[in-house]
């Protein structure tokens, strides 16, 4: 196989990507391109919140160990934020206990970060728990969280005219 003309621009990237995966390691993202390593990253970064390990339980926390999920959505994409593919109950008291960081990206571009608390999304918790139990106790794949409803009920910490 002939490479690409352009193999020879992504050589020329690959030190700056090198620099950003080092930056990511250090905040414990282990793969800036697998599970929205680099949104994370700078998620992490424009709320001083940590990376939690594992793949279990909630995402980041504070500096007084505070749990937050976090959220993003890539507006040229869609316009409301996935959850969990498998909601239950048991799901539904774990997002309960925590504050949840909404994050919007135009693209690859970090545009707005929301904070919701669980009393503010209650409303969604409660809609999905009766579904679940209204459906025979089948688990609900991946409801969703309107990109409207974020805007319109979080506290705004971050636009991306704050850095410009």
């Amino acid at each position: 196989m002939k490479p690409h003309p352009d193999h020879v621009k992504l050589r020329a990237l690959l030190p700056g990507i090198r620099k950003l995966q080092k930056l990511a390691s250090v905040h414990g993202i282990d793969d800036i391109f697998q599970d929205n390593g680099g949104k994370i990253l700078q998620i992490l970064l424009y709320t001083g919140l940590t990376i939690l390990p594992g793949r279990e339980g909630n995402d980041a926390q504070d500096e007084n160990g505070r749990e937050y999920e976090l959220k993003s959505v890539n507006i040229r994409l869609k316009q409301s934020f996935s959850t969990h593919h498998h909601m239950n109950p048991h799901i539904i008291g774990k997002y309960r206990q925590v504050d949840w960081i909404f994050a919007v990206y135009d693209g690859i571009e970090l545009t707005e970060i929301y904070l919701l608390t669980p009393a503010q999304i209650e409303p969604y918790f409660a809609r999905w728990a009766k579904k679940w139990a209204d459906d025979g106790n089948k688990d609900i794949n991946n409801p969703k969280i309107p990109l409207k409803f974020v805007r319109e009920t979080g506290k705004s910490i971050y636009t991306a005219s704050q850095t410009a």
